[in-house]
């Protein structure tokens, strides 16, 4: 009974491994610590495109439109292909806007990528080959997340009805919810499924999409323009999808990897990633207590492993961050000693006008100023009485003239009173 327990556990702790999902990181961005790119000029793997701007690329995020103007386009293209056949992606995304905002956007999984789409929408889109998976605000519903496949025959940019070509959809109203929204496809041996965050949107057993093709994310603002952001794309695949096909060549940073993980013990699938406390005494015989200690020697040893990965990891990580920071403190060095050259530059003046003070004698120029100035001080004190009693001898009135207008005013004066009298004296008399 003991040992029928401790098998279902393994294989239930190798079904769960097995089914663990493993990071492919040549063809995701933004799961690392949340940054998207370590030097805000590019996302490692990825190709950033814009029609009339630049999308803006930021610490978390990637905005394909801006909130104005309008009629923008832009977009991001994987430069390798997903390399198996079943994997699951994660799509972190926002759109915000004015309150009647316009546009759409676009997951893409093409055979050509950006050579086939590049900035195109569903409706400019020629003869793709392969999924689009559109966000817009079809039918006025508020939004909806529709499915279209294309085996590169149809022209999407001439047909009459696009929007009859979908194979899934639902509604998702997904402006202006102020959190970035989380839209993960996923491809099986079974069937293919969208969910939006956590909730089923729709799932097809009739879709096998095939590997080798590139992913691409694409969006296009209208006249009043919706802004939309992209936050993290993850793409990730199970530990049976790894080893389902040893031929395939995967991109340079998964051989990378693998050739790291081939260098270093492989471990049996056999083996538990832990186990449970076990009393001593349920050990009975010696071969059960050989196999326990051994098993539990062996997740040591991969713990230790993991762990020296890590570190290996964290060193590079870094070491890659020491660089950087050296790029940028270089310029500051040159700064400082630009600075520091026109400091020795200021001080070599400085020493010369010194030197050309010390060295001339100005007691005779002071002696010279000095006399200048006294000699000034003297015929100011001399000439000014002299000046000012000529002025004011000069401009005194004379009383000759003015005894003379007084004269003449008191005669005026008399004449005129005599000349009244006479009139009035020989005026006719007039009696009552």
């Amino acid at each position: 009974m003991y040992i029928s327990v401790r098998v279902l556990a393994f294989s239930a702790i190798a079904i769960s491994a097995s089914q663990a999902q493993y990071v492919i990181d040549g063809l995701s961005f933004g799961h690392n610590e949340g940054s998207i790119s370590p030097n805000l000029r590019g996302i490692p793997n990825w190709h950033i495109q814009g029609e009339g701007h630049t999308p803006d690329l930021l610490s978390d995020r990637v905005i394909l439109t801006p909130p104005y103007p309008g009629n923008r386009r832009g977009a991001l293209w994987a430069d390798y292909p997903v390399q198996y056949s079943e994997w699951q992606a994660q799509f972190f995304f926002r759109a915000s806007g004015p309150e009647r905002g316009g546009g759409n956007l676009q997951i893409w999984y093409t055979k050509d990528g950006q050579q086939g789409v590049g900035l195109s929408s569903l409706y400019t889109a020629t003869k793709f080959d392969g999924l689009a998976l559109l966000m817009d605000q079809y039918g006025g519903r508020g939004g909806t997340i529709r499915g279209f496949l294309n085996d590169g025959t149809v022209s999407y940019k001439d047909h009459h009805s696009v929007d009859s070509l979908s194979f899934g959809q639902c509604n998702y109203p997904y402006r202006n919810l102020g959190r970035f929204s989380v839209l993960t496809l996923k491809q099986t041996a079974d069937y293919f499924q969208v969910t939006v965050d956590g909730n089923p949107c729709f799932r097809s057993d009739k879709v096998k999409l095939p590997a080798g093709y590139f992913f691409g994310i694409s969006a296009a603002s209208a006249e009043t323009p919706d802004s939309f952001e992209v936050n993290k794309f993850i793409v990730s695949t199970t530990n049976a999808a790894t080893r389902e096909d040893p031929n395939r060549q995967p991109p340079p940073q998964q051989q990378q990897q693998q050739q790291q993980e081939q260098q270093q013990p492989a471990a049996s699938s056999d083996i538990p990633l832990d186990l449970s406390d076990t009393i001593a005494a349920s050990i009975k015989s010696q071969q059960d207590q050989f196999a326990d200690l051994h098993n539990r020697l062996q997740i040591v040893n991969h713990q230790v492993n993991n762990i020296w990965r890590e570190l290996e990891k964290l060193s590079k990580r870094q070491d890659e961050r020491h660089i950087e920071l050296t790029s940028r403190v270089i310029p500051t060095n040159d700064r400082v000693d630009n600075m520091a050259r026109s400091m020795d530059k200021i001080e070599r003046i400085v020493l010369a006008i010194q030197k050309d003070v010390e060295g001339k004698d100005y007691k005779e120029h002071l002696s010279n100023l000095q006399n200048a100035i006294k000699d000034t001080h003297i015929s100011l004190t001399e000439g000014l009485p002299q000046a000012m009693t000529k002025i004011v001898t000069g401009s005194a009135p004379r009383m000759g003239m003015f005894l003379f207008i007084a004269v003449a005013v008191q005669v005026m004066i008399l004449g005129g009173y005599l000349l009244y009298k006479k009139r009035r004296n020989n005026a006719p008399k007039k009696y009552l």
